[in-house]
């Protein structure tokens, strides 16, 4: 078997051929190359397969798996951590776009800091046509040597994409990893803090893109939203909307007990996670930090930083 690679990036796709090109180019066009991309495709009825097994010939960083049913969205993100061959890890999208630099400065600031466990940069929003709309700067205080602090801000702070961040694998395979109830998402990046800092490169290259076919805009409610995660949640005698939302806080509940945490940390977690809970039901959802203003945010141009992307806007 070759050398494994430093890093794999893990793709989930389903019926992703609208902009799965644009993505897998900035992937394949980074200045880091120490990388396996390996694309799980969930079943895809339209021309996924196709563009995948074309990128598969061309690159041979590149290794496309067809599973032969639908899976769910979170089944088939956490089939990627399990085949993942290296060290490091990132999921990456079939509709997100990444600066040419992006892996290279995650995986320095990881070799910077060894006590940090996930390293990501700042998010930029664009629109189906690739126009950056907003531009955002990370809040939360995952930076601290502190795991309540850390937990507590994810909590209540919100607003990030951790979970696409380069993360080290042996850390991201202790997690529960994706679970199909409402939010799991946030539970999983909530159980990476408790185990570790993150670290935030200070520059948007990460570009997160906001379509009428994104996922959390065509999911209409709760139901819909884990039956994506899991075609099985769709069977609402057995998986009542109670329970989705039971097990989200229990989520919480079970990150806090599995994470290596001093006692007295771990009380302080259970404090902030009851904290949360009121303010879920007294104070609808509790307060969000204000976004720094906007009026000095430099002007990004995709052409100059996305690989692939010049030769698209002509």
């Amino acid at each position: 078997m070759s050398t494994p690679p430093r890093l794999t990036v893990g793709l989930p796709v389903y019926n992703g051929a609208h902009y799965l090109a644009e993505s897998v180019e900035a992937l394949l066009g980074q200045t880091y190359a120490d990388f396996e991309l390996i694309i799980s495709d969930n079943a895809s009825t339209d021309a996924t397969a196709d563009i995948c097994r074309q990128y598969q010939q061309q690159d041979a960083r590149v290794r496309y798996v067809r599973q032969p049913r639908n899976i769910g969205c979170a089944s088939n993100h956490n089939y990627l951590v399990h085949e993942a061959r290296g060290e490091l890890f990132k999921w990456a999208s079939d509709d997100d776009l990444y600066s040419r630099d992006l892996l290279r400065r995650c995986v320095e600031a990881l070799d910077e800091h060894p006590d940090v466990i996930l390293a990501h940069s700042w998010t930029a929003v664009i629109d189906s046509a690739g126009n950056v709309t907003k531009q955002l700067i990370y809040q939360l205080a995952t930076d601290s040597p502190h795991a309540p602090e850390r937990f507590r801000s994810m909590l209540f702070d919100r607003g990030s994409d951790d979970d696409g961040g380069v993360i080290r694998t042996a850390v991201l395979r202790r997690t529960a990893l994706n679970g199909s109830y409402y939010r799991a998402d946030r539970t999983l990046t909530a159980e990476l803090a408790l185990d570790g800092r993150f670290y935030h490169v200070p520059d948007w290259l990460y570009f997160r893109r906001d379509h009428p076919d994104r996922a959390e805009r065509m999911l209409p409610d709760t139901r819909a939203w884990c039956a994506n995660l899991d075609p099985a949640r769709a069977n609402r005698l057995r998986h009542p909307a109670a329970r989705l939302y039971a097990e989200y806080v229990g989520g919480y509940v079970s990150a806090i007990r599995r994470s290596p945490l001093r006692p007295a940390d771990r009380l302080q977690c259970h404090r902030y996670l009851a904290q949360w809970l009121v303010s879920r039901v007294f104070l609808a959802g509790g307060k969000r930090a204000k976004p720094p203003a906007e009026a000095a945010w430099p002007v990004i141009s995709l052409e100059a930083v996305v690989p692939g992307w010049e030769r698209r806007a002509r």
